[in-house]
C-alpha cells in the first residue's frame, strides 16, 4: 500500500518524520481523514489528537492548534505544540486540568476565562493522547 510522508513540525522542532498509511486530523471545519492522493489542501487545526496509521502500527500526537497541508505524497502539521505519548507528563497535565476547571468555576473576567477554557482543552487532549497510546 503507499504511503504518506508525514512530519509535525513545531516552533521548537521537527516532534516527528515518519511514513504513514493514513492520517486523522481535526480541523476547524471537521475531521480529516487523509490517504495517500489526496488533493492538496491547507485546514487550520484544533487542539485534537492527531491519529497516524501505519503498516504494522499507529501513533498518537497531542496537537495544540496550527495548521495542517496536505500534499498527494507528504502531510505537513505545522503546530503551535505538539506532543507524542512518551513525551507527556500525565501528573503535570492533570494538574493542569484541576487548575483550568479551578478557574473557569470561579468565573472571573472573560479574558481569563478563555484562556482556562483553552487550557482546560490543553490538558484533557494531553491525557487523552497519553490513555490512548
Amino acid at each position: 500500500m503507499k504511503s504518506l510522508t508525514v512530519s509535525v513540525v513545531t516552533p521548537d522542532g521537527p516532534v516527528l518524520e515518519d511514513s504513514f498509511q493514513m492520517v486523522s486530523c481535526k480541523a476547524e471545519s471537521g475531521e480529516l481523514g487523509i490517504l495517500p492522493g489526496h488533493i492538496p489542501l491547507v485546514a487550520p487545526l484544533t487542539i485534537s489528537v492527531v491519529r497516524l496509521k501505519g503498516e504494522t502500527s499507529n501513533q498518537l500526537v497531542a496537537v495544540n492548534g496550527g495548521f495542517v497541508e496536505v500534499r498527494p505524497d507528504k502531510v505537513t502539521i505545522l503546530a503551535e505544540s505538539a506532543e507524542l505519548p512518551s513525551e507527556i507528563d500525565t501528573e503535570r497535565a492533570r494538574r493542569a486540568k484541576e487548575r483550568a476547571e479551578r478557574r473557569i468555576q470561579s468565573q472571573q473576567d472573560d479574558i481569563d476565562f478563555k484562556r482556562a477554557e483553552l487550557s482546560l482543552k490543553r490538558a484533557i487532549n494531553r491525557l487523552d493522547v497519553k490513555k490512548g497510546q
